[in-house]
């Protein structure tokens, strides 16, 4: 049997982020993963946005607590 998304963890977030500079507002609106041959990626969104553009950005690991 194959692995599908849904157990895997997202590797990436995705935002939706509007604004520049000191006024920039970053929105989490979905998640990514990639394929296991790493040639794509299935993209999982909560929101669609009217406005803003997209970022994607790798997630960064949890630092342990008490570490």
């Amino acid at each position: 049997m194959t692995k599908t998304t849904t157990t895997k963890r997202p590797t990436h977030t995705v935002f939706v982020v509007e604004g520049e500079g000191d006024k920039t507002t970053w929105t989490e609106i979905g998640a990514l993963w990639s394929h296991d041959d790493r040639k794509g990626f299935n993209l999982n969104l909560k929101a669609l946005p009217l406005s803003g553009r997209l970022v994607i950005r790798e997630r960064k690991a949890k630092e342990s607590v008490g570490a």
